[in-house]
């Protein structure tokens, strides 16, 4: 079975991307270490130079679309930064430990009882749970397209064969980025707008530090799963 992957509307501005080091680059006047998004300019280069995953010979060897800084928040900061910053990191965990791996590795199963959990299954679902929460129950979004919404088929969401890892990261990337610009236009306190989900009605500071735990532990399947593909490990 092939997944259909909904296409995502290309994001504004930026990429999710959040520091590359305060200390060493400055974006538009403002350390990276303060800032969410890059400026246009920067992101469209940062896209572009993105564009190349595939190595002389024209073999499909999925890399993230950029190595993607795993940067902890700042000991000292809003609220804000802080949540936003321990999730950037974890989704930087998550496109790390897809670097390197050919889409047959991707794909391939290493949990007898979990099969659909390969690291492309993992990471689609992370990409439309971001959607899910995001969009859907904060914003009040249709539902409509988010494969984790079809009551008949167990872990839709994970039925991904057949599709690059390199489109499931950049389909990751871009949706990661649409949930930070929805993070930065709305109150912590703001609460979940779609009438039909009962989860809605948490706030976007309980959704953002949900996400953190979800992400991490995802993180935690990632490591697992990519030891068991090739021996590569690693923390952060």
């Amino acid at each position: 079975m092939v997944a259909q992957q909904a296409p995502l509307t290309p994001c504004p501005a930026g990429l999710w991307v959040r520091a590359f080091n305060a200390k060493k680059a400055v974006v538009g006047g403002g350390d990276l270490d303060s800032v969410h998004r890059l400026k246009p300019e920067a992101s469209e280069r940062l896209r572009r130079a993105a564009k190349t995953r595939c190595d002389a010979a024209g073999a499909q060897v999925a890399f993230g679309p950029m190595t993607i800084p795993r940067v902890r928040p700042p000991l000292v900061a809003d609220e804000r930064t802080q949540l936003l910053g321990w999730l950037d990191m974890q989704r930087a965990i998550i496109q790390w430990k897809c670097e390197g791996l050919s889409d047959e590795d991707a794909h391939r199963p290493v949990l007898p009882a979990s099969p659909l959990m390969t690291m492309a299954g993992l990471v689609s679902h992370m990409r439309w749970t971001e959607h899910c929460w995001f969009e859907v129950l904060f914003l009040g979004h249709s539902s409509a397209g988010n494969p984790q919404f079809d009551e008949t088929v167990e872990d839709a969401d994970m039925l991904v064969e057949g599709v690059p890892l390199a489109r499931l990261l950049d389909e990751y990337e871009r949706q990661c980025a649409v949930s930070n610009e929805i993070v930065a236009a709305n109150s912590l306190d703001g609460v979940g707008k779609h009438p039909d989900f009962r989860s809605a009605g948490a706030t976007l500071r309980w959704m953002l530090i949900h996400m953190v735990e979800e992400t991490a532990r995802h993180a935690g399947h990632a490591d697992v799963i990519r030891e068991l593909l090739d021996g590569q490990k690693g923390y952060y």
